[in-house]
């Protein structure tokens, strides 16, 4: 089994809340995790028709079946128990509950309702380019980013990732999307999620993005907020400082798995990905994604940004960390020029910003101190910045 990053950050919460949750893609390895790394616990899947039935008739009983505690798993299949989950653990501080779910909406509405104080919130994604090297190191950026980081795809007996994406995408559409009031066409909805693939790393235009699924564009709101909810994509936000009047203000899209926006493109293998005409975007997503997961492994909540004009003078990502702003310019190439922190130097110029809180992390292996920040390779950078 690979060690998870957040393996002692769960343990942490543990102590410090009588409840915690952990939410996270279908296959992201939950259910893993907590069952090799709380084996005193009871496990129950709320999938499970005849558990549910069990819970949904009576929760009381259901509840008194777990006197220690429980891992109760798509703990959002079944909203009433989160109604008698407070008096439980306010009456018993030796009872603890561990919820985990891949519907963020449907779980964090009920977890805001009843459990507010009492629940600390985690969440685990697909593994990290260090969680995959802990197995078997990476030797090629495009390899990872094709394959993606689903447990299903690694080790010695993984899926091709063809195989199991394809499997992935109708499994959701079929049963995670059906359960959402709001959407309706099944088919439309998989269309949609290929052209939102389509558009990562750019401004949210959601008139076009409308247009050419053939839906309204409120419609194209909520079903983004599905994606978002189902912990497959996030919205990266512009960042407003008063630095120029004439500034983007729509959000970027990123996936939170590359291996599944890949297959979304029709990418078929890593050669395929190296000629692709998103190649730049991609690299983009993938290297975002990882220091995001680097900051969710640690029971942190990123706060990230970008920061773009209409003159498309533009930074990749802004980080605030620990009293800091950090800028970050993120490039495909594996070779370095100049050219390549034009972004940087803008910004440099237009807010005062320190060398030292400015990084280029680039495809490439040199590394060294610019005059407009640090110089670091892919590897590096994630874990450096």
């Amino acid at each position: 089994m690979i060690q998870r990053e957040i393996a002692s950050v769960i343990q942490d919460f543990r102590k410090w809340f009588p409840i915690v949750y952990l939410g996270g893609p279908r296959q992201s390895g939950k259910t893993t995790l907590l069952r090799n790394l709380v084996p005193e616990l009871p496990y129950a899947s709320l999938e499970d028709a005849d558990a549910r039935r069990r819970a949904e008739e009576d929760p009381r009983r259901f509840l008194n079946s777990f006197p220690g505690g429980a891992i109760l798993d798509e703990a959002q299949r079944v909203p009433q128990l989160f109604n008698y989950l407070q008096g439980y653990v306010d009456s018993d501080k030796n009872r603890r509950f561990i919820l985990s779910g891949s519907q963020n909406f449907l779980l964090m509405e009920q977890i805001t309702q009843s459990l507010a104080g009492r629940v600390g919130i985690l969440n685990l994604l697909p593994f990290s380019i260090f969680e995959t090297e802990s197995y078997k190191p990476v030797q090629r950026l495009e390899e990872f980013v094709w394959r993606g980081g689903y447990p299903g795809i690694q080790g010695e007996t993984a899926i091709p990732p063809e195989v199991f994406f394809d499997s992935y995408i109708q499994t959701y559409l079929e049963r995670d999307v059906r359960l959402l009031k709001n959407v309706g066409d099944i088919s439309s909805f998989g269309n949609f999620m290929r052209l939102c693939a389509g558009r990562i790393g750019q401004p949210l235009n959601l008139a076009s993005l409308a247009t050419d699924a053939g839906v309204a564009p409120n419609t194209v709101k909520s079903w983004i907020s599905v994606l978002e909810a189902s912990y497959l994509v996030f919205r990266l936000s512009p960042y407003f400082e008063n630095y120029s009047k004439r500034l983007i203000k729509s959000p970027k899209l990123y996936f939170l798995d590359t291996g599944l926006l890949c297959n979304l493109m029709g990418i078929t293998s890593p050669s395929q990905l190296e000629t692709h005409h998103h190649f730049g975007n991609i690299i983009e997503n993938a290297l975002i994604v990882e220091l995001y997961k680097k900051r969710t492994n640690a029971g942190k909540r990123p706060r990230f940004w970008f920061w773009q004009d209409q003159k498309n003078n533009e930074v990749d990502l802004l980080i605030e960390e620990d009293g800091r702003l950090k800028a970050v310019e993120i490039k495909s190439s594996q070779t370095y020029n100049s050219r390549l922190v034009s972004g940087l130097k803008h910004w440099q110029k237009l807010t005062g910003s320190s060398p030292e809180n400015q990084y280029l992390v680039y495809a490439g292996d040199q590394e060294g101190e610019l005059e407009y920040g640090q110089l670091l390779s892919w590897r590096s950078g994630i874990d450096r910045v």
